[in-house]
């Protein structure tokens, strides 16, 4: 028991350090201060890869259509939905020719997953000097475009990415994306995701500079000279988590590339049931771990021994009076709850939610055995009625 409890307790020591450092250099995007009537402002293709998405188009592009930025295009690839995105998108664009344009998407080569292939549509029907890439369920504060374009120009970076403020209504919901972010936060320090980190020996920065790469595909921006000189969509078309695969690209290629929080630039809401987040999970869950089978398996159980354990080993080790195991188990709940509580304030998260992260973590490894199932039985889970 003490073992373990040593294992949880040290694990959670550094993930607290790394917490307290990405507080500080998880930043919001720069401010931004429009001039309707200045022109030199860089064009901005903002593309939105559209399947079977009527519940929310006309409110992602609706509050693109309110952005106080003075030079953007608006181009939605209809991926051959099924529902009335297509007849929303239209109307829209009957009402606001000058901004909106509409692209039928073509259907999916084989050798291609299907968002890298209708992203891949959009950005050849670009214009602009800079990409940015929002899903259909995202929406943009007014201020939004222009602060990405700013805090690209002040630090000078090839590519930027924005995790926006997830909203949740369900219960799983308010028990499962907020593991996410803490996961992102806990793990891995966002000052590397920019530079090197110092302590690094040179011959190996360039080979290990993509392990610090991270990226949320919910909102994406590049410049287009250099998204187009990694290859774009294409050069990951065969990735399921193309945002990160596209984020190292970047590093692996010398450009430059920071993140962002978008707590009050960008919302999101990935998911409206218990189901469709399973499914959606489902499909990309072993590939966060590059479809390694060992680490998959391995961080499962770390999970476990640190989120889950001490919850479980409290109760003997205060039935048997034993008070080191008490500490230990003590200190290692309280440390995951007064991170979660932090994770809360910060990113608007459910305090309540806070006090449930051992059930999402069990939601979690209840999933990592679905996906060993499929993995094993050669399952390819299906995506909005196609295969990813």
């Amino acid at each position: 028991m003490i073992y373990f409890l040593t294992i949880a307790l040290g694990y959670l020591l550094i993930t607290s350090f790394i917490l307290g450092v990405n507080y500080i250099d998880f930043t919001p995007l720069l401010t931004f201060e429009s001039n309707k009537n200045n022109a030199s402002y860089p064009m901005v293709s903002i593309c939105i890869p559209a399947r079977n998405e009527e519940a929310v188009i006309e409110r992602a592009i609706q509050s693109l259509l309110s952005q106080n930025y003075p030079n953007f295009e608006i181009i939605v690839l209809d991926d051959q939905s099924t529902d009335a995105t297509q007849e929303i998108i239209s109307g829209l664009k009957k009402d606001n020719p000058e901004y909106i344009k509409i692209i039928a998407g073509k259907p999916k080569p084989d050798n291609w997953l299907g968002k890298s292939w209708a992203c891949h549509q959009l950005n050849e029907a670009a214009s602009g000097e800079r990409l940015l890439f929002i899903d259909a369920d995202v929406w943009l504060e007014p201020t939004a475009v222009g602060r990405i374009v700013q805090s690209m120009k002040h630090h000078a970076v090839d590519f930027i990415t924005v995790w926006p403020l997830q909203r949740v209504a369900t219960f799983w919901e308010t028990v499962v994306i907020p593991i996410i972010y803490y996961g992102l936060l806990s793990l891995l320090p966002a000052r590397y995701v920019h530079r090197y980190p110092r302590w690094l020996p040179s011959s190996l920065k360039k080979r290990l500079a993509p392990r610090f790469a991270a990226a949320c595909g919910q909102c994406l921006a590049f410049k287009i000279e250099t998204y187009r000189q990694i290859g774009g969509h294409e050069s990951v078309k065969n990735d399921v988590v193309e945002d990160v695969a596209l984020a190292r690209q970047i590093k692996s290629n010398g450009y430059t590339m920071r993140m962002y929080h978008g707590e009050d630039a960008a919302h999101c809401r990935m998911y409206t049931s218990g189901a469709e987040m399973w499914q959606g999970f489902r499909k990309n869950f072993l590939a966060l771990y590059n479809n390694s089978i060992p680490a998959f398996i391995f961080m499962a159980l770390i999970n476990f021994v640190v989120y889950v354990l001490p919850f479980v080993l409290l109760p003997f080790a205060l039935w048997s009076g034993n008070s080191l195991n008490i500490a230990l188990s003590s200190t290692a709940i309280g440390l995951i709850f007064l991170h979660r509580l932090l994770l809360s304030r910060w990113y608007s998260f459910s305090v309540a939610a806070s006090f449930t992260h051992p059930l999402g973590v069990l939601w979690f490894h209840a999933l990592g055995i679905r996906v060993l199932v499929d993995y094993f039985k050669g399952h390819a889970p299906e995506w909005k009625g196609r295969s990813t």
